[in-house]
């Protein structure tokens, strides 16, 4: 009677651990990835946009395997830092895009994209484009996702997997300098009314409420890139008519002051919504040493975009059909005259993921998921 006592109690003990496994299978790794930006994250979006500002037309996705090398909207010629990530953590598909007919039912429990090319933080940026999807809509597509994972997993359960198993990450703000405040035709008004510091708390203050919205529906996990070098990109070195070495001044200054003013609101963030978690990604710094050093990390060139035409560093005409290709794809730095290739968001992404504080604070994007 003993013995039988004990291997019922061991069956149960084992059935436990079994359990216990299972939960801990189901747990690990990234739930879904919420995407939101501009074109350095779109996946596809502005597909479904009548706008000028698209990346489904060849050689764009040369190097993207998921798609056979065919576009699918991505400004790169493979994945985008989002892919990258949500695959390093785990994830076994792609966040879809948003506007996408396929982003139903369960598949949103991967996460979904809302980035959209030409987007910004203020819905006035990016007018040049006629259309993109800015933040505040972003914030709004996401409002009706939620309901989505509701319908799908019942209130608790969805309440409980947004708020402990999903990141939120979030890539926006350089159009609202390039495609706003620097552009010579559209901004000038604006740039005589309006001195950095204005526009930088108007962005400051807008981009607050924007995250605030997010928190109230259920946001708790999240990563804030702040803006990259603008003044380092081939089309600012090609009109700005630079050396390889140098990049324009005043876009780098301006991004360095609103990261400085991003940096404090994520600190008064983390302080005031509770259970909230603001990383703070310095893409700034992770670039800029990418640029700076790019020998060292295995590229040739980083100030001539692979795809594009136009000037000394083929930075005028974006990548389209008829621009000029590199045929050494992974040794450039920038994929065309705005946008990194494949081998550089490589790089980026696996800096945040495991980097140290220098380039991701508090804690690193493998970190914040097992947070």
């Amino acid at each position: 009677m003993m013995k039988s006592c004990n291997i019922v109690a061991l069956v149960g003990l084992v059935l436990l651990f079994m359990i216990h496994l299972a939960n801990a299978a189901e747990n690990k790794g990234l739930g879904a990835s919420f995407i939101f930006g501009d074109s350095l994250v779109d996946s596809g979006n502005n597909n479904y946009l009548p706008s000028l500002s698209k990346a489904n037309i060849v050689p764009n996705g040369i190097d993207f395997k998921a798609s056979g090398g065919k576009p699918t909207g991505r400004y790169t010629n493979g994945r985008t830092i989002g892919d990258i990530v949500g695959e390093e953590l785990g994830q076994p598909n792609y966040a879809l895009p948003y506007l996408a007919p396929n982003t139903t039912g369960k598949s949103i429990l991967y996460g979904v994209n809302y980035a959209s090319g030409g987007a910004g933080i203020l819905n006035s940026t990016g007018r040049i484009f006629v259309n993109r999807v800015g933040m505040d809509i972003q914030v709004d597509f996401f409002n009706q996702t939620r309901k989505q994972i509701d319908k799908v997993l019942g209130p608790s359960k969805a309440k409980e997997y947004i708020m402990k198993r999903s990141i939120f990450s979030i890539t926006i703000g350089s159009n609202d300098f390039l495609n706003n405040y620097l552009l010579p035709v559209l901004s000038i008004g604006a740039r005589i009314s309006e001195s950095p510091d204005a526009f930088i708390d108007d962005l400051i203050s807008h981009f607050r409420a924007q995250l605030t919205r997010l928190y109230q529906l259920d946001a708790r996990k999240f990563v804030i890139g702040n803006v990259g070098p603008l003044g380092c990109i081939p089309y600012q070195k090609t009109i700005n008519q630079l050396n390889p070495d140098e990049c324009v001044e005043l876009p780098n200054k301006l991004a360095l002051q609103y990261n400085g003013r991003l940096k404090d609101l994520l600190a008064e963030l983390n302080d005031n919504l509770p259970g909230s978690t603001f990383v703070y990604a310095n893409v700034y710094d992770l670039v800029k040493e990418l640029i700076t050093n790019y020998d060292k990390y295995g590229f040739t060139t980083a100030s001539k975009a692979c795809c594009g035409n136009g000037g000394q560093y083929a930075g005028i005409v974006p990548c389209g059909p008829t621009s000029s290709l590199c045929s050494d794809r992974s040794m450039h730095v920038f994929w065309d005259p705005y946008h990194p290739s494949e081998a550089a968001n490589l790089l980026l992404a696996k800096k945040l993921i495991d980097g140290d504080t220098r380039f991701i604070s508090p804690m690193n994007l493998r970190q914040l998921r097992d947070h």
